[in-house]
């Protein structure tokens, strides 16, 4: 190769360096749009105003707003299958079982999930207003299975390690399959949780309240916080982007005057002297 070129490795390198920075810009410009449209949804909590406003709308309906609001059950809460003293509203259970299999191209023991169980148990339940003792007003969460959003916190996962004994061992080999483990966990809404629903409100026999689907198309959202931390969250990702692409941009740019440098070095020392 001419020692007055940039080798193929070094192009390859500075490609691959813009090549990220582009992705990451991307990915930052959609976060921005994600901001904007977050931002310019209306915001309330479940109270006197909500009402008003709900009641001056068209046919007392809101097309797609925020409400923030605690986690209160209409009735008898959830209890959990594993946790003591745990209650909610919305209860996932899930068992899986962990096995390996041999496969006799590859020689190795591969991984697969099988006979999967999950249970799923919602009991009907509203936001109202944080802090408050007693609440006139609440806002009733409508079909919570079908929305998005990682709602639902953890609070039981155990694995019950399957049992190895020469004879097991011995079958296993010969069958080609083995149990590894079973996996129990459980997810709840928990009574008392911060919650932001992002959806349609409408109003209905003139004092109920209801958080559903949005009849437009738009996304149905729970989201396991305030509006605040979920904006926040938003523009933290936002920042992670703006940072990875400035840094692969200037990786690649400081590569580039590199390479460009060392070209008109070799260029310089090989030029005729008088």
């Amino acid at each position: 190769m001419d020692d007055t070129q940039i080798s193929p490795l070094t192009l390859i390198c500075v490609g691959s360096s813009f090549a990220f920075s582009g992705l990451f810009y991307h990915l930052y410009q959609q976060k921005k749009l994600e901001i904007q449209r977050i931002k310019e949804t209306p915001k309330f909590q479940p109270d006197e105003d909500l009402v008003k406003t709900v009641k001056a709308s068209p046919r007392k309906r809101l097309q797609y707003v925020a409400i923030e609001g605690v986690v209160q059950p209409d009735g008898e809460p959830l209890a959990s299958q594993y946790v003591p003293r745990c209650f909610g509203v919305v209860q996932k259970v899930v068992v899986r079982e962990h096995w390996k299999f041999w496969n006799s191209k590859t020689k190795i023991w591969t991984p697969r999930e099988m006979n999967t169980k999950e249970t799923n148990n919602v009991v009907p339940f509203s936001l109202v207003y944080p802090g408050a003792l007693f609440s006139k007003v609440s806002v009733k969460v409508q079909s919570p299975l079908e929305a998005a959003g990682p709602f639902m916190e953890q609070v039981y996962r155990r694995m019950r390690h399957a049992k190895e004994d020469l004879v097991n061992i011995l079958v296993q080999e010969m069958s080609g399959e083995k149990p590894v483990a079973q996996e129990e966990t459980e997810e709840l809404l928990r009574v008392g949780a911060t919650l932001t629903g992002f959806g349609e409100v409408v109003l209905e026999q003139g004092h109920v309240l209801r958080l559903q689907p949005p009849q437009d198309g738009r996304q149905y959202l729970l989201v396991p916080t305030d509006y605040r931390g979920f904006l926040q969250m938003h523009q933290n990702t936002a920042t992670m982007w703006k940072v990875l692409t400035a840094l692969f941009g200037l990786a690649g740019a400081t590569l580039l005057a590199w390479a460009l440098y060392r070209v008109y070095r070799r260029q310089d020392n090989n030029r005729p002297r008088n």
